[in-house]
C-alpha cells in the first residue's frame, strides 16, 4: 500500500512538473541568447538593479555536449567566462542575421 501512495504521488509530482518543462534542442550554428540572473549589489554589463539585462548576446552555437550542454561562441570580453553552458539558461534567437560570413 505504501509503495502504491508512492507511486501516485510520483506520478502526480511529475505531472505537475512537465506542465513547466518545454521541450528544447538546438543545433550546432544556431544563435541564442545567454540568460544572466542580476544580483543585487552587482553591476554587470553596465546596468544595475532592475535596468540590468536579463538576457546577453546573441552567441552562435560551436558544439554540443552531451544532451543539455552546449559551447558558445564567446567574444573576448567573456574570455574569463566558461563557454559550455547548460540548455536551460540558453534562449533561441529568433531572428539574427550573421553578417561576419
Amino acid at each position: 500500500m505504501i509503495q502504491e501512495r508512492l507511486k501516485m504521488a510520483q506520478s502526480r509530482q511529475k505531472s505537475y512538473t512537465d506542465v513547466r518543462r518545454r521541450p528544447l534542442e538546438f543545433e550546432v550554428d544556431d544563435w541564442v541568447y545567454l540568460k544572466v540572473s542580476p544580483m543585487k549589489g552587482f553591476m554587470r554589463f553596465g546596468k544595475k538593479g532592475k535596468l540590468s539585462p536579463r538576457y546577453i548576446g546573441p552567441y552562435r552555437i560551436v558544439k554540443r555536449i552531451g544532451n543539455v550542454a552546449y559551447e558558445l561562441e564567446l567574444p573576448q570580453e567573456l574570455a574569463a567566462v566558461h563557454s559550455v553552458f547548460h540548455i536551460s539558461i540558453l534562449k533561441k534567437c529568433m531572428s539574427f542575421i550573421d553578417y561576419t560570413n
